[in-house]
């Protein structure tokens, strides 16, 4: 049985994959922020298999909160022996600079410093898994020069574009951390292939409601069918670094410095923890 956690997992393929690896037999492992909608999934797949109900967790959690982040992974540390996949998949769309109540900008948090804390964190239980692999849902791909090493929290001249590049290509980054630390980890960043029928929570402009309202129902696919492909990076992980758009591999943003602007990073994040 393996342990299967997953950030964001009480909606579209977060949900899907935990409904996936319930049903498959495996510990799966929740961080949401709606316990209604985890039981209601449980509830679900417990109809067809009621041991569902005692291998699925919940932990609630903010991961726009660096103090939840922590907290997340103090009681993974403390109640688990193993993780074989962290999937982090949690996602909520803010078009406009916001700072949180401990300082942080919060996009910068949720899609960036709380997967720093999760995969350094957890890297022991990681180590300790057979096959452990980290899937992260940062659409590969951004500009190597994307990071705003002097303004990580874009006070100056934030846009969402901006953003959000620096959040995927950070998160590439970190892979060259997580891989460094274990050779033996598989570490995907990973964006669908074509749109995907979904709620896009949080502050979307016009052209994202459009595209949720519209265009997903008539041309997006299925959060189950979108994450098929995340299932067979899961169950067959290779370690190492890789990019994935759907089923296709894609190569990794390669810049002149990558290593040693992955040890930037991790400077500049560990001085403002």
């Amino acid at each position: 049985m393996k342990t299967i956690v997953i950030t964001g997992g009480t909606d579209g393929m977060g949900a899907a994959l935990a409904r996936h690896f319930l049903t498959a037999g495996d510990r799966v492992v929740v961080v949401g922020r709606s316990r209604g909608k985890f039981e209601a999934l449980v509830s679900g797949v417990a109809g067809g298999d009621p041991s569902a109900t005692t291998r699925a967790e919940f932990l609630a959690a903010d991961l726009s909160s660096l103090g939840d982040g922590r907290r997340v992974v103090d009681h993974l540390a403390t109640h688990h022996q193993h993780i074989d996949a962290l999937i982090l998949a949690a996602s909520y769309i803010r078009q406009r600079r916001q700072v949180t109540t401990e300082g942080h900008e919060a996009s910068w948090v949720l899609f960036f410093l709380s997967k720093y804390l999760l995969v350094t964190g957890l890297a022991p239980l990681l180590r300790a898994a057979g096959r452990p692999v980290v899937i992260n849902t940062a659409v590969p791909g951004a500009p190597a020069d994307a990071i705003a090493f002097d303004d990580p929290g874009m006070a100056d001249g934030f846009t969402f574009r901006r953003s959000n590049a620096q959040q995927r290509r950070a998160n590439e980054l970190l892979g060259i951390v997580a891989t460094t630390d274990n050779p033996n980890l598989a570490y995907v960043t990973w964006g669908p292939a074509r749109l995907v029928r979904s709620s896009f929570a949080g502050e979307v402009g016009t052209a994202m409601k459009v595209a949720a309202v519209v265009l997903a129902p008539l041309l997006g696919q299925r959060p189950e069918r979108a994450v098929r492909p995340l299932v067979h990076l899961v169950d067959d992980p290779t370690p190492g670094r890789a990019a994935y758009r759907g089923a296709a591999e894609r190569s990794l943003t390669v810049g002149d410095h990558d290593e040693d602007e992955a040890v930037r990073l991790v400077a500049m994040v560990e001085e403002h923890l």
